[in-house]
């Protein structure tokens, strides 16, 4: 339908723009624009899905425990300004870029307060929450852009890869080995579990998790103690960090690449029973990239996983 002002209030649609009606996570009825051009995303998985769409937004937040955007993206989103970060948004920024959408998450900074502020903005559309399937959440911010037939595509052409993949990963002998997905700030150890994105990436491969992580957690990242250090164990382990000791902390040392993951490494051989683990001991830790393995995101986090999964196992 067409807006023959500014629709409900909120700036941003001019007089005359077309635009659509759409329930976002939380069932509201937002008002946004029928084809957005200026699209702020507030958190990995819209920036993810936005760029999965070929949709590049104007601003965007760092990534969880990084001064950059998500380290996984930086290809991708060169060049996009940061709006501060997902546990802390710079409202002036976000105005001065004049968005005619907002796309955030259920988490982080967006408390009612911060919430209201970015609706005097510009329309404000949540695509999901922590712990929500990953096809749901890229499902709504492809409603949101008003591109739901080309997320299909993307949806459709990534099962047929996991398949392909999931295939190749059986025949080459990995169907009874298990895989950890560790999280490691300090000295202590996290673990992601089959709720988060890569979770669901060694799922949708046919990988199997040790049984202390074969199940869905609260939708973050859980900490164990060292004494349950064997909690993190497996046949392989995937192990990562965000270098910020906290997603409200970023610059506190280290970074959430590889050469983060190696630092954190040699940190953690020195806690007890860390090499005491099966896959220490058989020499089955893998460092990787912690803003992929160990945070969020949507279709891009997922295929670079499973494509960093054919790179090491195939």
């Amino acid at each position: 339908m067409a807006g023959d002002g500014i629709a409900n209030g909120v700036p941003g649609l001019a007089d005359g723009t077309p635009i659509r009606v759409v329930e976002d996570v939380n069932h509201d009825q937002i008002t946004v624009p029928a084809d957005p051009r200026r699209v702020v995303t507030l958190s990995e998985p819209t920036l993810d899905g936005a760029l999965a769409l070929g949709v590049k937004p104007v601003g965007s937040v760092n990534g969880r425990g990084q001064t950059t955007m998500p380290n996984y993206l930086l290809d991708l989103a060169d060049g996009i300004p940061a709006v501060g970060s997902v546990s802390q948004f710079n409202f002036e920024a976000i105005a001065a870029l004049k968005p005619d959408l907002i796309l955030t998450y259920a988490s982080g900074g967006n408390n009612p307060e911060s919430v209201a502020i970015l609706r005097q903005i510009a329309p404000v559309y949540f695509v999901g929450y922590a712990g929500a399937a990953w096809t749901t959440t890229f499902r709504n911010v492809a409603n949101a852009l008003n591109k739901g037939d080309q997320a299909e595509r993307v949806l459709d052409e990534f099962d047929s890869y996991a398949a392909d993949v999931k295939d190749r990963l059986q025949a080459a002998g990995y169907a009874d080995k298990t895989f950890s997905i560790v999280r490691w700030q300090g000295s202590n150890a996290s673990l992601i579990l089959k709720e988060l994105p890569p979770g669901m990436a060694l799922e949708a491969v046919g990988l199997n998790r040790p049984p202390a992580q074969d199940r869905e957690g609260r939708g973050h990242s859980e900490p164990i103690s060292l004494e349950n250090l064997a909690d993190a164990d497996a046949d392989y382990l995937f192990f990562g960090t965000l270098g910020g000791s906290s997603v409200d902390n970023p610059v506190a040392g280290g970074s959430a690449d590889v050469s983060g993951a190696q630092q954190a490494y040699q940190e953690a051989q020195g806690v007890p029973g860390f090499r005491d683990l099966a896959a220490y001991r058989q020499g089955h830790v893998i460092l990787v990239d912690g803003s992929l393995w160990t945070s969020t995101g949507g279709p891009i986090l997922m295929r670079r996983i499973i494509e960093f999964l054919e790179q090491e196992l195939l």
